[in-house]
């Protein structure tokens, strides 16, 4: 059987693609090509599947989350506030997994960072 290698990228629409796109760069650090080809450090990927009715990924409407990984949990909640993010104040631990927090991106996504442990 053929399996997947991982993942090969993430869509988003928006309303301002240019905008947005240096969101994720000026905030989180998201530095991809003309072509949004970017290179993540190596590490995990988690692929999970939520009951329809979840919160989790803030508004009801949004199908998907997206979810970095972050060296240091505390350092980019703080450097997102600093520029203004829309950071949930809460963050959660999960023990063996790691470090939880969010940051709504300006077109309204949540966006899940992780700090593994």
């Amino acid at each position: 059987m053929e399996r997947v290698l991982g993942i090969g990228g993430y869509f988003l629409r928006a309303a301002d693609p240019v905008a947005l796109s240096a969101w994720y760069r000026d905030c989180l650090g998201l530095e991809a090509d003309d072509n949004g080809v970017w290179s993540q450090g190596p590490g995990p990927t988690v692929f999970a599947t939520f009951e329809s009715g979840t919160d989790y990924f803030g508004s009801r409407t949004q199908q998907t989350m997206l979810n970095f990984r972050v060296r240091d949990l505390d350092a980019m909640l703080a450097q997102l506030r600093a520029t203004g993010a829309d950071v949930e104040k809460e963050t959660q631990d999960m023990e063996g997994v790691g470090r939880f927090g969010w940051v709504t991106d300006p077109e309204g996504n949540r966006v899940e960072l992780w700090q593994s442990t």
